[in-house]
């Protein structure tokens, strides 16, 4: 792995400007499929993996956001 990825990676990225908004429009998404998986899928490990599975889409989703620019 290359200095500039871990240094990327392992440094704190201050939202500013549209990035806010763009970090705040993938998470109010995610909540929402969170919510409707919730109420259609019946309790149990898959859908207990499906949430775990969305928490990482998000957190990847933002961390895209967060890294690239």
């Amino acid at each position: 792995m290359a200095d500039e990825t871990i240094e990327r990676n392992f440094t704190y990225h201050k939202p500013e400007g549209d990035r806010i908004g763009r970090h705040e429009e993938i998470r109010a998404k995610g909540k929402e499929f969170a919510e409707l998986i919730d109420g259609l899928c019946l309790p149990g490990r898959e859908r207990s993996l499906a949430m775990t599975k969305l928490e990482e889409a998000v957190m990847w989703a933002n961390a895209s956001i967060a890294r690239g620019e």
